[in-house]
């Protein structure tokens, strides 16, 4: 005997590969993935999105090396020169547009515009690497835009740090949502954007009764 369930029917998948956009569909969210170079934002956005992902990776060459910092980063070999584009349906009403941003400097220029109409924001961090998130988190409070932080825990990270030691690391007030989150996994990207978008309703439901 089956267990009851409020989650809606799964969508059929098009001889594309394609899932189509359901007729209920009401409500589109802009949200935008950022972070530092490697921290497993093109992974995120691939394991949640429903449609075929738009993707600008190319295999970096010996154009990179000395101005893309790579340290940590075994096994690296492709990079985002653009940004990443998918899609995902929370429920029946609600749909999710993702765009990954380029976590190196040379690319920074591209965040400001891609921030343009965005309501939220996913921060994605390595803790091996703590310091590249800086630029990410200061661009968003720059333009008020409201995020939540993942940390996508690596498995060579022998540190694990723990969330609180991260929070304190990075400064993040207590009213910022932090989570633990493994880019590869659809549940637990799928998680993140769930807390996000948790988090934008808190806070118009603040606005609304300040107002």
């Amino acid at each position: 005997m089956g267990s009851a369930t409020s989650d809606p029917p799964s969508p059929t998948v098009t001889a594309s590969g394609r899932t189509p956009l359901t007729d209920a569909a009401e409500t589109g969210l802009k949200v935008v993935v950022v972070g530092g170079f490697g921290v497993g934002k093109t992974t995120l956005v691939r394991s949640v999105s429903e449609i075929r992902p738009l993707n600008t990776e190319e295999v970096m060459t010996q154009a990179g090396v000395g101005v893309d910092e790579t340290g940590g980063l075994t096994g690296k070999t492709t990079t985002t020169v653009a940004f990443d584009f998918g899609r995902i349906s929370l429920n029946e009403r609600m749909v999710l547009y993702l765009f990954g941003a380029p976590g190196q400097e040379r690319f920074w220029f591209l965040w400001d515009r891609l921030f343009s109409g965005t309501l939220g924001a996913v921060v994605l961090v390595d803790t091996r690497r703590m310091d590249d998130s800086w630029y990410a988190i200061d661009r968003l409070e720059h333009h008020r835009t409201p995020f939540v932080v993942a940390v996508n825990r690596f498995d060579d990270d022998r540190a694990r740090h723990s969330l609180d030691e991260i929070r304190q690391a990075l400064a993040l007030p207590d009213d910022v949502p932090l989570i633990d989150c493994d880019a590869r996994v659809r549940t637990s990207g799928k998680h993140v954007l769930v807390t996000l978008v948790d988090h934008l309703y808190q806070l118009a439901l603040a606005q609304e009764s300040a107002s």
